[in-house]
């Protein structure tokens, strides 16, 4: 099969298209052809480096978290797909790889494919539907009335965070540049703040929740809008010694993380603020959770631009560039 990889961290590095055999399909995994996969920062970010800490990955890699296709053959104990299924997934943390022409993931990471969406538009979901479901209902428990700041609205995470919020019956609040209001007012976002001329800080008031996946200063602003006991819930850092005892890191790791986060740490407990980080799972049940969701009309993705296969690089450089509005996917077939 052909797929795009690295064979070492590098910033400005670009994909490299190789050849390699079929994947392996073991017991509990199904064999994917790939129709689509999406792109996302976070695969930028395994090609700089800055996680081989968390995610020590063995060369070559191939980059994609993101995948929807067709199952066409399945292991030994596959109990819940088969053969012909078309399907959505977030492949997990070392079995990733979906900037390929096949893929085999274990059958707990994947669901079946929202049948009101093209391949392109299911591809564009699993790491953002995941990333906002972990933060805003496991982890934040957002109930009706309440008051959530969702900030960078325009982006994969944020455009779908937006629509989850307001499924939760949360007034919500996200900052972007004005061009793209429409957009987020389409999606349901109650309070607009342009970031280029307005501070969010100064018009926000007694939320619940913020999501933060801006820098470190606009994570300490984020304490000056929340009310006593209200949550923070970072998805760019800086990682927590609870996220390191959950991921079972090594010991230096969980020293490196109760000295990166110990500033924000005191603050949050000296302000009665829960801090926590996430670093997003794969998780086949709550993809299909989220597919009822997109059924039901209660959320649709969002897609600025789709890139053919064999200019994933382009793709990938787009997604850097931090302009795209929504997801950007890429089409296998």
């Amino acid at each position: 099969m052909k797929a795009f990889s690295i064979s070492r961290y590098k910033k400005d590095s670009q994909l490299q298209l190789i050849n390699l055999p079929e994947p392996v399909v073991r017991e509990n995994e199904v064999l994917v052809q790939i129709y689509a996969a999406s792109v996302n920062l976070l695969d930028s970010k395994i090609k700089s480096g800055e996680f081989k800490l968390i995610l020590p990955y063995k060369m070559p890699l191939i980059l994609g978290h993101d995948v929807a296709g067709v199952i066409i053959k399945v292991g030994s104990k596959v109990k819940s797909f088969k053969v012909g299924d078309e399907i959505y997934a977030r492949a997990a943390d070392f079995h990733i790889g979906t900037f390929a022409e096949f893929i085999s993931i274990n059958e707990k990471d994947i669901a079946l494919k929202p049948k009101n969406l093209t391949m392109e538009e299911a591809a564009s979901v699993p790491l953002v539907g995941l990333t906002a479901w972990q933060a805003l209902i496991e982890k934040s428990n957002v109930q009706a009335g309440q008051k959530i700041f969702i900030q960078a609205g325009s982006g994969g995470v944020g455009t779908f965070a937006i629509q989850l919020a307001k499924y939760l019956g949360a007034t919500v609040a996200t900052t972007a540049s004005e061009k793209s209001f429409e957009l987020l007012k389409s999606l349901g976002a109650d309070v607009l703040i342009d970031y280029k001329t307005q501070n969010f800080e100064d018009i926000l008031i007694d939320y619940d929740v913020v999501l933060n996946s801006q820098d470190s200063k606009t994570l300490e602003k984020s304490f000056n809008i929340l009310k006593s006991e209200g949550k923070i819930i970072s998805i760019s850092g800086p990682p927590t010694p609870a996220f390191a005892e959950e991921f079972n890191l090594p010991w230096y790791m969980k020293l490196a993380t109760k000295l990166l986060s110990r500033k924000i740490r005191k603050k949050a407990n000296k302000e009665n603020i829960n801090y926590s980080f996430l670093f997003m799972k794969a998780d086949g049940k709550q993809l299909a959770e989220i597919t009822k969701l997109i059924e039901a009309g209660e959320i649709k993705p969002v897609i600025d631009k789709v890139f053919s296969f064999q200019n994933t690089n382009e793709a990938v450089k787009y997604v850097e560039s931090g302009h795209a509005k929504g997801k950007v996917v890429i089409k296998m077939l």
